[in-house]
């Protein structure tokens, strides 16, 4: 990595095209592997809240993300991309679970229906 007083210099000074990811997290190595998930609902009426992803290898390692500060607003069948980070890297995925809130506590709870879903690590666009 490179100290955060130094980022623009390196990378100005870099000829080859470059991607930078500044989202960190709070604990050692701080690094935050990013994944963009590219939904597309099939609910009749718009929902708006926040979507939880948990991705599991084939030996039962499990991550969450960290909720994204940010509301979405779904609406029938149109595609979301959410950008989503995890704490550790999971390099063959398993299984994935996605758990949608409207971070309200009063009032009825929604379902979001996926119609189509993919996931991709921005780290290891190969995968």
């Amino acid at each position: 990595g490179y100290h955060a007083d130094r980022w623009k210099k390196w990378l100005i000074g870099n000829s080859s095209p470059l991607q930078a990811y500044f989202d960190t997290s709070d604990q050692d190595p701080f690094c935050m592997y990013t994944y963009l998930l590219d939904i597309t609902t099939w609910n009749k009426s718009t929902r708006r809240g926040f979507i939880q992803v948990k991705i599991t290898d084939y030996d039962g390692n499990t991550v969450e993300s960290e909720m994204n500060s940010e509301a979405s607003t779904f609406q029938q069948y149109k595609r979301v991309k959410i950008l989503t980070g995890f704490y550790q890297d999971i390099e063959k995925i398993s299984k994935i679970s996605l758990t949608f809130s409207t971070n309200n506590l009063i009032g009825p709870k929604h379902k979001l229906r996926i119609l189509q879903m993919n996931l991709k690590s921005l780290n290891n666009p190969e995968r």
